[in-house]
């Protein structure tokens, strides 16, 4: 299977001689098919876009990335959802903010 020349414009614009954008731009069929066609060109059987995404998520914590970051990255308005996204959860136990000094007096 071959990327059609129509899928190709697709992905990367069509312009009109007047250099106006037009057409229907990057559609999610598309996104599947170019995902396909380049696993299987590496030899990967099993993959969706969604795990491309999952994938940079969690490359982007690996490399120091901090929670709210990632979370601004992916979309997500809930904090637990890019937690659960990225298989983790905060360390309230250990927080940031318990090693600056300002504890209570007992």
């Amino acid at each position: 299977m071959t990327l059609y020349r129509e899928q190709w414009e697709k992905l990367l614009g069509k312009v009109s001689s007047a250099g106006k954008p037009w057409g229907d731009g990057v559609t999610e069929k598309l996104v599947w098919h170019v995902v396909k066609e380049f696993a299987a060109r590496i030899g990967i059987d099993r993959v969706a876009p969604h795990d491309l995404r999952r994938t940079c998520a969690r490359l982007c914590r690996a490399a120091g990335g901090e929670l709210e970051q990632i979370q601004f990255l992916l979309g997500h308005i809930s904090v637990q959802t890019t937690e659960r996204y990225l298989g983790c959860t905060q360390r309230i136990a250990a927080a940031v903010n318990d090693r600056i000094g300002i504890e209570p007096t007992s």
